[in-house]
């Protein structure tokens, strides 16, 4: 209420002060504990100035009490800032629009839309003070929940947020638009003093700026393309737009919201459709939907990124004016930024780029809190929801109670009601079977469209001892689902399978498969698209097609002294890697990532499978190279950085990828590590000399250890003094046996000089 009355006139200053906390002893001669609190004084020049006169923890909460005070002395009236009526919306963007071009306060304002009328203010001629209507989408917030009030389908369109300006624009009084452009301007002049201090305050552009931007054609089978934005002096930002666009004027250039980080001004330019009449827009465009002419020049890939609807091509870039800045913001954007924001719109981007690890990290299978890195299971879902314009998803935890349980399990349906009540006492009461059956949980996730239609439900009959584990396990579940469906999306819509119930999931595949209409087209295969080209096409590809059947990887290279200490399922290992693009027609390296520190659970599935392969294959300080297929096509362009251009038209079969990776640490299992708390001596020494045992006083000579993993139960035995004579190892796991052999040739060599035989199968 203050900066609308009173714009930049209004200064705030905080202070920062140091007040003891609750609690202490002030008679003590000791340091007391002190903590950090603020207190604001708001100055209006010529009209009152007030202070706070207690402290604040947050410097916002100072500033708001401050203006609050100003208020009440004041005397003014504070409406409320939503309309409760379209009507009253309607009315409400009258008078904002008209306090944009009518108020003498405005242009010395701090707001973005001043920085646009800066920039038309050094202007002579024609398009002095005048200002792209888009520029009013671009800046204000409230403008935009206000044409939502008037109608809730200006969230997803543009278009039809710029005919309401444009309309509200008609009958504001004191504002002047065309009939044939999109110019909005004041009908009278600013005065000479507003208009020189907002020169003062918003700087102009001394010399050229040079933008990278990216292109997105309309048409899918052609692909996005590196354009360069030449913003010049006293010339706006979207007349070169404007070009790239072959739009009629900056005013034909619209803007949708922005898009990745909320911080940006990252967002999607394109042009507004050719009318003869401006007035007639709205009209045309529902005449023009009736008919399904315009479904044609939909872009989808931008729309889909936007969730708005964006016609023809659109130009992606990051410039724009802010509140936090009185200069232009600019900022590059490539063709990396492109696909890593198409990324982040899978099910496991987010989680690959947390993890700063794009071509190796992945969903892992399972949850646990103690390995886990990175944003939850559940913060993770609940991204992906967002990011596809779904509701919040929704958890419900419930109570199993297991002692109760299995005490009613016992009893027959008549009795059923006495006894339920016996087992609720008995359960209450009982602090032993409490300890022993101790109540666990299950969680059941619903997925809900915007419109909060049910599109997928999960339930399990698996429980956990905690709340928390049971809702996280619950959503990465979910995820990983989600993620099996999205690898999937390269297959023709008339042969997507999408079955009604499966593994304890639900589908409604009418809803679902309306949610994510925009992902097949996206993400799938087109039909003029070469699947075996590495280039910058019009869908972010998840061909499956390229898959290595075998996951296991050949190593070269291998360097280093053998430690001893390998990794093994469930221990933690601490790796470095990196990953070179390697052609192999001109023998040229890229480097694509590198990571010095990457941390993973062997067997959770964190990471590709040849990777894990390699990692389970060396000792703490050893190093290896392997050498995997590109089948993750626009993976490679979304970590490729500043070479993504270069790289956009390589063809796959052409090249490989090159990894590199040393294992620098490897932390034993959860359970070996409480296994070792817990019991003196370990539970593993205690079995091997139970072992040791039986053998010698059965005069045993041989050994079949069935899913002998790595070998280390044998490894075990050789130390101790038996009877066996021959040992073998059996195992599906074809890893295990890998090392079991590797970590036993020495052994081999001396056992079989002795004429015994271990043979690992």
């Amino acid at each position: 209420v203050i900066h609308q009355r009173y714009g930049a006139k209004a200064v705030y200053r905080v202070d920062e002060v140091r007040e003891a906390v609750d609690g202490v002893c002030p008679g003590l001669a000791l340091p007391q504990s002190t903590r950090c609190v603020y207190r604001c004084q708001l100055d209006i020049p010529g009209v009152l100035s007030v202070s706070t006169p207690g402290t604040f923890v947050r410097k916002k909460d100072a500033e708001q009490a401050a203006a609050q005070i100003a208020i009440e002395k004041l005397g003014i009236q504070p409406t409320s800032n939503i309309p409760n009526t379209p009507e009253e919306a309607w009315e409400e963007l009258i008078s904002r629009i008209s306090y944009f071009f009518t108020d003498e306060n405005f242009p010395t304002s701090s707001h973005p839309l001043v920085g646009h009328l800066s920039v038309t203010l050094r202007r002579t001629g024609d398009f002095l003070g005048k200002i792209p209507i888009s520029a009013i989408i671009a800046c204000d917030v409230k403008v935009h929940t206000l044409c939502k009030i008037i109608d809730p389908k200006a969230e997803f369109d543009p278009l039809l947020v710029l005919s309401m300006i444009y309309n509200a624009a008609k009958q504001s009084p004191g504002v002047s638009v065309s009939n044939r452009n999109f110019w909005i301007q004041s009908q009278r002049p600013y005065s000479p003093e507003a208009v020189d201090l907002a020169l003062q305050c918003w700087s102009g552009i001394s010399d050229p700026i040079r933008v990278e931007a990216v292109l997105i054609p309309c048409a899918m089978e052609d692909g996005p393309k590196m354009v360069s934005l030449n913003i010049s002096e006293n010339e706006h930002y979207m007349g070169d737009i404007a070009l790239k666009l072959s739009a009629t004027d900056p005013s034909h250039v619209l803007v949708s919201r922005t898009v990745d980080k909320a911080s940006s001004e990252m967002r999607f330019y394109f042009p507004a459709p050719d009318v003869q009449f401006v007035s007639d827009l709205s009209k045309q465009l529902v005449d023009d939907r009736e008919n399904r002419n315009m479904n044609c020049i939909i872009n989808k890939r931008a729309s889909y990124i936007s969730g708005q609807t964006i016609y023809g091509d659109a130009v992606l870039a990051n410039v724009g004016y802010t509140r936090r800045d009185t200069e232009l913001q600019t900022d590059h954007v490539n063709l990396c930024t492109y696909y890593r924001i198409l990324l982040r719109k899978l099910p496991d981007g987010i989680y690959k780029i947390s993890k700063d690890s794009i071509l190796v990290a992945e969903l892992p299978c399972v949850y646990a809190r103690t390995s886990w890195k990175g944003p939850s299971p559940r913060d993770l879902l609940c991204s992906f929801c967002r990011l596809q314009r779904l509701s919040e998803p929704y958890f419900a935890a419930n109570r199993v109670s297991a002692s109760c349980n299995v005490l009613g399990s016992a009893v027959g349906s008549e009795e059923m009601g006495s006894a339920k009540a016996t087992a609720g006492n008995q359960c209450a009461n009982d602090g032993r079977i409490a300890k022993e059956n101790p109540d666990m949980f299950k969680c059941s996730v619903k997925i809900y469209s915007k419109k909060r239609d049910l599109l997928l439900e999960y339930s399990t009959d698996y429980s956990w001892s905690k709340e928390t584990d049971a809702i996280q396990n619950s959503a990465l579940k979910v995820l990983i689902w989600f993620n099996r469906y999205f690898k999937q999306l390269n297959t023709p819509v008339e042969k997507l399978y999408l079955p009604k119930s499966t593994d304890g999931f639900t589908i409604y595949p009418n809803i679902f498969l309306q949610e994510f209409a925009m992902c097949l087209s996206v993400y799938g295969k087109t039909s003029g698209g070469d699947s075996r080209t590495c280039s910058a096409v019009g869908y972010f590809s998840m061909d499956t097609s390229y898959q290595q059947l075998e996951s296991s990887a050949f190593l070269t290279d291998i360097d280093g002294q053998d430690s001893g200490v390998f990794p093994s399922h469930g221990s933690l290992a601490c790796i470095s890697y990196s990953v070179h693009l390697f052609m192999k027609d001109s023998r040229k390296r890229y480097l694509l990532e590198v990571n010095n520190e990457f941390e993973f659970e062997i067997g959770a599935g964190a990471v590709r499978n040849q990777l894990e392969s390699c990692a389970t294959q060396l000792s703490v300080n050893q190093s290896a190279c392997f050498v995997d297929q590109l089948s993750d096509r626009d993976l490679s362009l979304a970590a490729a950085c500043e070479l993504s251009l270069d790289l956009s038209k390589i063809c796959r079969d052409s090249c490989v990828l090159e990894f590199s990776v040393k294992v620098l640490q490897v932390t034993e299992p959860l359970e070996d590590r409480m296994e070792k708390a817990l019991f003196n001596p370990p539970l593993s020494k205690q079995r091997v000399e139970f072992a040791v045992r039986h053998i010698n006083q059965l005069h045993a000579t041989t050994l079949v250890d069935f899913g002998c993993g790595s070998g280390s139960l044998l490894d075990s035995l050789l130390e101790h003094p038996t009877t066996l004579e021959k040992i073998v190892g059996v195992d599906i796991s074809r890893k295990g046996l890998t090392r079991a052999a590797k970590v036993q040739s020495h052994v081999l060599i001396i056992v079989y000089s002795l004429n015994h035989f271990f043979p690992f199968q």
